[in-house]
């Protein structure tokens, strides 16, 4: 192999001052997709000519193996210059730099080995990236080969930045006071989302507060930091993928719990669940150490991320405020997110802006959400309140003297008593009977009627089709077809009879008829659910009914009574809906 250097490109000049502002490494790269290149290899690829301008914005997007980037550097100073090459990103496995003095044409020295496996103390600058000395003497030019290991698939940025030692510090001392500022704001956040949590015993508040800190433990790690300061003897490539996904899976549960999905929102809450479950595969890969499957599972959950915006934005437009400024929050997260994968992609230049630009979003973010649980917190104080006033309102009645004020009393829980024993027989969407309460009284009817002589006829009905009303046009409009249906059948409820929901979409009516009596009630009943009709988003809701009759004979009971009018209704059902139909086998 011949020594004489080949030249791709102009040294770059540098001199003792230099700020950062200079970088070098993307005009000449090789991609070893093995990753089992030396230096050797390198070198005669670059004599060879296999050396390549990178085309993209300066990521080499999701790849395996390793990255080879030739470059020279020429010192115009008088003097020997030390200079920091910097690695401007931190998603490397290792940094590998060799280096010779271009004119003497000797063979390349290895002045860096950099590699997360190894203990913080290791590193020749301490730094949270990956950072090398070189010393350039004067008016010489230093020829680098600087190898990047993405190991089996990752994201290189062979971008490197040139500092004097002096700037080097000075500018990590900026960063790491901005990444202060945002964790010691999570830490805050996380400190008073748990004193909360435990004042007022609001389960939310505990969730926000774990979501906090998994903030600290993701961008801590993600960022170097862990490594530098808590894990110093060594790290791990999964480190990042597990303190991503246990963030993940805090920011989902958060996101669930706090938006309600799964009362108000239930096939939007079957999404939630399986980005869970998918983060929970991202855990159980990182654990086993399955680093491709690893690094396939986070791209999805990144890119289902934003499905939780559209999720906040229905339940804002439900009616509960807190969910859009959610929504904003949210919205700025996954912005970060996006400018982080073009980043990683190359589509996007790196610099410092779009480099912290994910950290601060996501701070922005829970700054937001804050502000969303303040809401909540707001409307719930607003109802405590209003339930208060209406208390002390209700307690300032009648005050003149203490026997007014007694007597006061005693009515309010006579009237509460009353209440109570309504609200228990009562069935609470419609105000009719509940199923208990229609037992007692239809006990108590069949037992005058035998008495007198009286003839009894029951009436089973349940809406066709119900179900298809709820799944197209939502339960508020299945809530008002049963209260419609109620409304119409009390039309034709005398004071003697006893009327009631049994069941989720069955009524049942006790009339004091004989047969042909109990039939005309059932086809006026009948005819007059049919004329229904419902206002939805979708257009009118028109709905019909199964009617199943039965009338008492000999010593049968209600239970009895209610399963014959019952098997007439199924016959009903069975045979195309839509109709009344008498059971015909009632034994005497």
């Amino acid at each position: 192999m011949s020594n004489t250097p080949v030249w791709a490109h102009t040294p770059l000049d540098v001199a003792v001052s230099e700020n950062g502002e200079k970088s070098t490494g993307l005009h000449a790269i090789w991609h070893d997709e093995s990753g089992e290149s030396d230096i050797d290899s390198a070198r005669q690829a670059y004599e060879l000519g296999e050396f390549r301008t990178l085309e993209t914005a300066g990521s080499t997007g999701l790849s395996a193996g390793a990255f080879w980037s030739h470059f020279a550097l020429r010192n115009r100073d008088s003097q020997p210059t030390t200079l920091h090459i910097e690695y401007v990103d931190h998603q490397l496995v290792g940094l590998k730099a060799f280096s010779r003095e271009a004119a003497s044409g000797d063979l390349y020295r290895e002045i860096s080995h950099l590699s997360i496996y190894e203990p913080f103390a290791s590193r020749q600058v301490a730094h949270n990236r990956f950072v090398f000395p070189i010393t350039i003497a004067p008016g010489a030019t230093q020829e680098l080969m600087v190898r990047f290991d993405v190991g089996d698939l990752g994201v290189a940025f062979p971008s490197l930045r040139i500092w004097s030692p002096q700037a080097l510090q000075q500018n990590s001392k900026g960063e790491t006071s901005l990444i202060a500022f945002l964790f010691g704001g999570y830490f805050l956040m996380a400190v008073f989302a748990l004193v909360g949590a435990i004042a007022i015993k609001e389960k939310i508040l505990y969730i926000y507060s774990f979501y906090c800190a998994s903030k600290i433990l993701v961008w801590g790690t993600v960022l170097g930091y862990t490594h530098q300061y808590l894990m110093t003897a060594s790290s791990h490539w999964g480190y990042a993928s597990l303190s991503g996904a246990v963030a993940i899976m805090a920011g989902l549960v958060f996101a669930r719990t706090f938006l309600e999905t799964r009362q108000f929102t239930p096939k939007l809450d079957f999404l939630l669940q399986l980005m869970m479950l998918n983060a929970a595969f991202l855990i159980g890969c990182v654990l086993l150490e399955l680093k491709a499957l690893s690094q396939i599972s986070m791209i999805i959950a990144l890119l289902c991320y934003p499905i939780v915006v559209p999720i906040a934005m229905i339940r804002w437009r439900q009616g509960e405020n807190a969910a859009g400024v959610f929504a904003l929050g949210w919205t700025t997260l996954v912005l970060g997110l996006l400018v982080q994968a073009m980043r990683d992609l190359g589509f996007v230049v790196h610099n410092p802006v779009n480099y912290y630009w994910p950290p601060v979003a996501s701070f922005v973010e829970m700054l937001a959400i804050m502000g969303a649980i303040g809401l909540m917190v707001q409307r719930l104080r607003l109802q405590k309140d209003r339930a208060e006033k209406k208390y002390l309102q209700q307690l300032e009645i009648s005050k003149s003297d203490l026997e007014e004020l007694v007597q006061s009393r005693t009515r309010e829980l006579e009237a509460a008593k009353i209440r109570a024993e309504l609200e228990a027989r009562t069935d609470p969407l419609t105000g009719i009977h509940n199923r208990r309460s229609f037992f007692e009284e239809s006990n108590l009817l069949l037992k005058l009627a035998r008495r007198k002589g009286i003839p009894l006829g029951i009436l089973m009905l349940d809406i066709d089709r119900f179900k298809s009303i709820n799944d197209r046009h939502g339960h508020l409009i299945g809530d008002q077809a049963l209260c419609a249906t109620a409304r119409v059948i009390s039309q034709h409820v005398r004071e003697v009879d006893v009327f009631g929901r049994i069941g989720g979409e069955e009524f049942a009516l006790l009339v004091s008829a004989d047969g042909p009596g109990t039939l005309v009630i059932a086809e006026r009943i009948h005819r007059d659910i049919a004329k229904i009709i419902i206002t939805s988003a979708q257009g009118p809701v028109q709905f019909t009914a199964s009617i199943g009759v039965a009338q008492l004979r000999g010593e049968g009971d209600v239970l009895e009574l209610l399963q014959h009018a019952d098997n007439a209704l199924y016959r009903a059902k069975r045979s195309g809906r839509n109709r009344v139909l008498e059971y015909a086998c009632v034994e005497s």
